[in-house]
């Protein structure tokens, strides 16, 4: 059997496979920048702020403290008054005024909130010109509203609305963003729950507002349902002590949940 494989004619070779077609190249992924893409220039403006705030993160040691603040006595206070109000002074009564009034009043409390930095000079300020941050097509600015503590309420609901109007409308100059010795900013306009602002240098703190929300708390023993606000202060740990912190936060929360106090100067 072996001897008769060995003398049977080999069998023919199998034909060569034929080479495998060439795998197609990838094909580069493409993208049409004006539908895909758009790219423009920061506005000087944008370009300043973003400098601002890169800067103000790496040269203060910045902490954030919270609280919550409950805004029964405005929100009744409003109601009560604004028809009148409107009346009397053509515009709304709204809730940046007794904000900044407040601030006013734990800034005299707590004076070391009310401070800056000047290489290592400490630089103590004794008036109280406040920064209210504004949402622009621009960007974001900062008017600085004058002598809160010589304003009424009116005057300084009236100052803040100009002052708004003014940034939307392209027509504030350096001189109106300068000089402030503190911000506060409301995220709570966009529906902000909670946030950690940026301090507006050479500022040492920056008080955030946020959205009123309706929220179940404890009072006298009672669970209740209350129109409730988180605050943020954000400030330079370098200059403000945790303690002296957390307790201008505290003034600032008792003066809107007693607004009645501030605004009869007690």
């Amino acid at each position: 059997m072996l001897a008769a494989a060995a003398a049977s004619p080999a069998a023919p070779a199998a034909p060569a496979p034929a080479p495998a077609a060439p795998a197609a190249a990838p094909v580069a992924a493409t993208s049409t920048p004006s539908t895909r893409q758009t790219r423009r220039k920061l506005s000087p403006l944008r370009a300043r702020l973003a400098q601002r705030l890169v800067a103000a993160q790496h040269q203060a040691a910045m902490l954030t403290t919270f609280n919550e603040v409950d805004m029964s006595a405005v929100m009744a206070l409003r109601a009560r008054y604004q028809d009148d109000f409107v009346k009397r002074h053509g515009l709304k009564l709204g809730f940046m005024s007794f904000f900044t009034k407040a601030v006013v009043h734990a800034l005299r409390e707590v004076p070391a909130v009310n401070a800056q930095l000047d290489g290592e000079t400490l630089v103590e300020n004794h008036y109280y010109d406040v920064g209210v941050a504004v949402s622009t097509d621009r960007g974001l600015m900062v008017p600085v509203i004058r002598g809160c503590d010589q304003l009424g309420l009116a005057d300084v609901e009236k100052a803040i609305a100009d002052a708004a109007k003014r940034a939307r409308e392209g027509r504030v100059t350096l001189a109106d963003l300068e000089g402030g010795v503190f911000t506060i900013t409301n995220g709570g306009v966009f529906g902000s729950m909670l946030s950690t602002p940026i301090i507006n240098p050479p500022q040492s703190a920056i008080l955030g507002l946020h959205a009123i929300n309706e929220r179940p708390v404890a009072v006298n023993g009672q669970v209740v349902i209350r129109p409730m606000m988180y605050l943020a202060l954000s400030y330079d740990h370098r200059l403000i002590d945790g303690r002296e912190a957390v307790t201008f936060l505290v003034k600032v929360k008792q003066a809107i949940e007693d607004p009645a106090r501030v605004l009869i100067g007690l």
